[in-house]
């Protein structure tokens, strides 16, 4: 009966192209969306993991009541030790120490005099050793503009639009001015050997990359950090996972009042993002449940119609003396054979272009001038394994359900109305 069927739909196009072009429309758009406010999110909440928060982040109880201050006197002591005790304990996680600072950068010119002057957010991280994975996390090496990474101590990365403004060129010796760890003055010189862009405003204007030895020196930080980052395998953040790791971390330290005794905080609860993954989480998934129950409306609304239309042919096998019951149970089996093959061409289609997205991105940096927080330039979608399978739910089970609703009418068709429609 499946191939009779399928031979029927094949053979008259006025009764399957249009249905299969409005399911695999309703599809494409739902699979694409899916993946596309997936993606968005996903990046920003990548974003702020590679370079703001990690997955999870050791600090001072003190340093993480002020952390917006970036208050180094109340940095991490002894972080060597802390690292060797968190990769003991953790040996699936990868950690890594920073430094974050602010301060200015001098450029002078051949009389040792201020040429140009520039504020700088600047990050200490481990730049060189063999075994470093920030330039991985961080994504340095992809992200220079021009010249190369540091090789040796004294070599620091500056943004390409931070070099532009100060006229500075590769090889030249720039003049870090910033405050060391205890409250004094600090002035060091470094050689800025390249430049970078991000695709991050916040870090696009002024920042200034530096390996973690040469920052501890400057700044007077000698086996002291900010902060220990921590980050999962292939880094994908894990919210339970990383909530229960800091639990039993912190548990640790909780009867201490001293205030640098180290404290662990998850991703979600780091830098009040909190609240706002809660809300990303709850608008994607109110905006797709939305989405594919509109979807789901109008193929639903397609099936009813096209069953509405057949209502003449219905009429006509019931009076050739076809049983109510096999109509029925045929009209159902078409809509799922066009449903099928309708959800299997927009999921090729949706997968198509959320793929494509997802290599190239959305760039809307020339609208994220004056953005402050850390978030993307560079949107791109994420096909993930729910993408494969939620244009199914309003592309088959919409559609066959119209068709069900619609098909009970001709469980009320009487012989008489048939004969009149038939005289017509």
């Amino acid at each position: 009966m499946i191939r009779f069927l399928i031979k029927g739909l094949l053979r008259d196009w006025h009764r399957s192209l249009f249905p299969v072009m409005i399911v695999t429309i309703g599809v494409w758009i739902t699979v694409f969306l899916q993946a596309w406010i997936t993606g968005v999110f996903t990046d920003m909440i990548d974003y702020n993991a590679r370079f703001s928060t990690g997955h999870v982040k050791v600090m001072t109880w003190a340093y993480a009541e002020n952390a917006d201050q970036i208050p180094n006197d109340l940095a991490l002591l002894g972080v060597d030790e802390i690292m060797t005790q968190l990769q003991q304990e953790y040996p699936e996680m990868t950690w890594v120490k920073r430094i974050q600072f602010g301060g200015l950068l001098d450029v002078p010119d051949e009389h040792g005099e201020t040429r140009s002057q520039g504020p700088v957010m600047g990050m200490g991280v481990d730049l060189l050793s063999p075994e470093s994975t920030e330039i991985l996390t961080l994504n340095i090496e992809n992200s220079l503009v021009k010249g190369r990474m540091p090789q040796r101590s004294g070599e620091v990365l500056i943004s390409d639009e931070l070099a532009g403004k100060l006229e500075v060129s590769l090889g030249e010796t720039a003049t870090l001015l910033s405050s060391t760890m205890y409250g004094s003055m600090a002035m060091h010189n470094f050689t800025i050997v390249g430049t970078v862009r991000f695709g991050v405003a916040v870090m696009d204007r002024g920042a200034l990359i530096a390996d973690i030895t040469d920052i501890q020196l400057a700044l007077d930080m000698i086996d002291a950090a900010g902060e220990v980052l921590g980050y999962f395998e292939n880094n994908v953040y894990d919210d339970s996972k990383a909530a229960a790791i800091a639990e039993r971390y912190n548990a640790a330290f909780r009867e201490s009042d001293d205030e640098f005794v180290p404290i662990m905080g998850n991703l979600k609860d780091l830098s009040n993002l909190g609240e706002y993954l809660d809300y990303a989480s709850y608008f994607s998934g109110i905006i797709i449940t939305v989405f594919v129950l509109v979807m789901s409306i109008v193929l639903w609304n397609a099936g009813l119609l096209g069953g509405l239309r057949r209502y003449g042919e219905v009429g006509l096998r019931l009076a050739i003396g076809e049983h109510k019951g096999h109509i029925y149970r045929s009209l159902i089996y078409e809509s799922i054979i066009i449903g099928f093959i309708g959800s299997v061409i927009g999921t090729g289609f949706g997968l198509g272009a959320a793929y494509w997205l997802q290599v190239k991105g959305l760039d809307i940096s020339s609208m994220m001038k004056n953005v402050t927080m850390m978030l993307p330039t560079v949107f791109r979608a994420s096909v993930t394994t729910e993408t494969y399978y939620i244009g199914f739910f309003p592309g088959l089970f919409s559609t066959v359900l119209g068709t069900a609703l619609s098909g009970i009418g001709i469980y009320k068709r009487q012989t008489a109305q048939l004969f009149r429609e038939l005289e017509v």
